[in-house]
């Protein structure tokens, strides 16, 4: 094995750390949240405006992102982001007001935004290099951390540990875990690509139909994403009348289902090609959410929901890999971090306007909204097939 091969390597698996930290931390937050409800006397909207400005908050997250790793590179922005999240995730655990813990949160979704940005330049560096599709295999370290995360948080529950230890902890893994794997990240230097004749002053010339084209794409899979995590549950314990416990599995169905699209997601797009795995990845996801749309019990309906998870999750490792690939050499870091952007967008509008609508209708006409989505990534598809820049990319942009 060659010096860079192991470089990739060590990089591939610290990167794919950051990914799952990332997920373990954020499943951690969020799963807790009923009990900061009630520790702190919140209303239910109060809680859902913090989590929809975590989401804006994020999206500073992930322009400091760029400026920094074009100062510096994705390496250090990277281990900046998971010290904060670290730092200020498992703060949220000692906070002694309701007040200081949304300082913490909010803290906390600047440096999340920080690492979904830098942890995907990671990424399609490590791509670039090796020269085939591997993006989907990240994002499914994340799914594992999520899922590490919630039954992390289901175990000390069950332990009579306290909230404010459990997140606590929580934080104190990450942090460890940065220190054990936050090296090993892909430095310029160490780049089997890098062009030590890259510098920062280039003009930002990624072309701008083909990269909103891919920005929309991205903002239109969160939304699905974030309107299945956020009111799958609901929808099925309102609209159909399940228990709590039963309703609980329709995130766990998506969840699960993610991971083996996520899981499998390299082999099918080094096969049938990016622009083909969209567009049946949205199809199954108009296939689903039809299910859904239409379930008249809860089975049904998370049978909907699995389905879904087993389609549209794939695009959004798709969509940063097409554009890592349109940017020039000199701008890969900075392309990642504005698509990332969108990411937000889509959380926001998957929170906001599914939610909306329900309130003025329901939830089964409000999941209506992600079933058109769906749809639309469908005539999308051919933006996931961008031409490739002219000359190699490296691992640090402009």
């Amino acid at each position: 094995m060659t010096d860079n091969t192991r470089t990739l390597t060590r990089a591939r698996i610290a990167t794919s750390v950051a990914f799952g930290l990332q997920g373990f931390l954020l499943a951690a937050i969020l799963t807790q949240l009923p009990q900061y409800k009630d520790l702190f006397e919140l209303s239910e909207t109060l809680v859902v405006v913090a989590v929809v400005t975590v989401s804006v908050i994020a999206g500073l997250g992930s322009v400091l992102a760029e400026m920094l790793a074009v100062r510096t590179s994705s390496k250090m922005t990277l281990r900046t982001g998971l010290a904060v999240i670290a730092v200020f995730g498992g703060a949220t655990g000692i906070a002694p007001n309701a007040a200081m813990f949304f300082v913490f949160l909010a803290i906390y979704g600047i440096g999340l935004g920080m690492v979904d940005a830098a942890a995907n330049m990671q990424a399609v560096s490590i791509q670039h290099a090796k020269g085939r599709f591997i993006l989907s295999s990240f994002h499914a370290s994340w799914s594992v951390g999520a899922i590490v995360g919630a039954l992390f948080i289901s175990a000390t529950a069950g332990l009579d540990v306290s909230i404010r230890v459990t997140q606590v902890i929580a934080g104190v893994v990450v942090g460890l875990m940065l220190l054990a794997f936050g090296p090993q990240l892909l430095d310029r230097s160490e780049s089997p690509v890098a062009d030590a004749n890259i510098t920062s002053t280039a003009k930002f010339t990624v072309p701008t139909r083909a990269f909103v084209l891919l920005g929309v794409a991205m903002a239109l899979f969160y939304a699905v994403d974030f309107s299945v995590g956020n009111w799958s549950t609901l929808y099925v314990k309102d609209e159909l009348l399940a228990d709590a416990g039963t309703a609980a599995l329709s995130v766990a169905a998506y969840q699960i289902a993610a991971l083996i699209a996520r899981l499998t997601g390299d082999y099918w797009v080094g096969k049938f090609g990016e622009t083909t795995v969209v567009r049946i990845g949205s199809l199954i996801g108009v296939f689903g959410m039809t299910i859904v749309v239409l379930a008249q019990s809860p089975a049904v309906a998370i049978a909907g929901f699995l389905i879904v998870g087993l389609g549209v999750p794939v695009i959004a490792p798709i969509c940063f890999s097409a554009a890592g690939r349109m940017a020039p050499p000199d701008q890969v870091d900075a392309v990642i971090a504005r698509i990332n952007l969108f990411n937000y967008v889509g959380t926001v509008v998957g929170g906001g306007i599914v939610g909306a609508v329900a309130a003025c209708s329901d939830l089964r006409i409000g999941f209506l909204i992600p079933l058109a989505f769906c749809a639309i990534l469908i005539v999308l598809a051919p933006a996931f097939a961008p031409k490739r820049a002219t000359t190699p990319v490296t691992e640090n942009a402009a």
